[in-house]
């Protein structure tokens, strides 16, 4: 089954989408092992991933063939961060294509100027309405699948207010979005209006140390939220535990132990080496033939 068709069944169900944040296929597979039904592939931690900040210097391509290396590395529904889409309605033509064509079950599109910042950064800036009802259009008229997800983020309550992110939200969805993602509400009273005052699904961003306050899942769910993002839930606290383990190397001048890791061959077993060396034993598919 295509990730986009198991992510519409996802969304048909009851229960609110909890999708952490991967940003390479290493945090992309313990989130599937972890047993959750979906993952988000961090525009942040992508960024981070090439040794830059989230600030608009990644290109659509570096961006899309992550997407890649994780959406090949699981077998759940990947949805991914595509920025503004990387320019005009062809531009946004070609984006949709590109992650399509790779098995990413949909992406979110933004209404930030190009180059754009994290959207819980100050000095944002968002282009026009129209402008932005036009690239999703694009987005909703280019996928060649039609349960590729669209998802509509604007940041414009940063730029022009609560009431105009409402509005935008509201727009897109009857451009053709299938969900829409209000990025950085400011209060708990924003977020909980946010799924009443739009007229479809909502998708929530979770952000440590960001604008929008820290909730539980459940509250989240209750409010009527449809899925939730962390994005940087993994790749933040792989960063601490690097900061550590370091550390400690430094000052114990002997090699740390591997938390949850008893041998070399069990931390391969948790990326296939059990599959792959089957393959390579088996007769018929590693080119050895036996005797007559």
């Amino acid at each position: 089954m295509q990730a986009a068709t198991q992510f519409r069944a996802l969304l048909r169900g009851d229960a609110m989408i909890v999708a952490p944040g991967a940003y390479d296929a290493i945090s992309a597979l313990c989130i599937q092992q972890a047993g959750y039904p979906a993952l988000y592939m961090t525009g942040s931690g992508t960024a981070a991933g090439l040794g830059f900040p989230d600030i608009g210097l990644v290109t659509m391509s570096e961006m899309v063939e992550n997407a890649a290396r994780i959406a090949r590395s699981v077998s759940i529904p990947l949805i991914a961060d595509a920025d503004t889409g990387y320019g005009n309605a062809l531009n946004v033509t070609r984006t949709v294509r590109e992650y399509e064509s790779r098995n990413v079950a949909g992406i979110h599109i933004e209404d930030q100027v190009t180059p754009k910042r994290c959207g819980h950064l100050d000095g944002k800036e968002i282009v026009p309405h129209a402008e932005f009802v036009s690239k999703i259009r694009a987005a909703v008229q280019a996928r060649r699948n039609a349960d590729f997800v669209i998802i509509a983020r604007t940041d414009a309550r940063a730029v022009l207010g609560f009431d105009e992110a409402i509005r935008r939200a509201n727009a897109a969805l009857d451009a053709g979005a299938d969900m829409a993602f209000i990025e950085a509400p400011q209060t708990l009273d924003e977020v909980a209006r946010v799924p009443r005052l739009v007229h479809g699904p909502c998708l929530l961003n979770m952000v440590a140390g960001g604008k929008t306050p820290a909730l539980g899942l459940d509250d989240a769910q209750a409010m009527g939220y449809r899925m939730t993002i962390l994005p940087g839930i993994l790749f933040r606290n792989a960063i601490a535990t690097f900061d550590r383990v370091l550390s400690d190397l430094a000052a114990q001048r002997r090699m740390p132990g591997i938390a949850g890791a008893d041998t070399v061959t069990d931390g391969f077993r948790r990326f296939g080496l059990d599959v792959w060396n089957a393959i390579g034993t088996d007769p018929e598919t590693s080119g050895e033939r036996g005797g007559q």
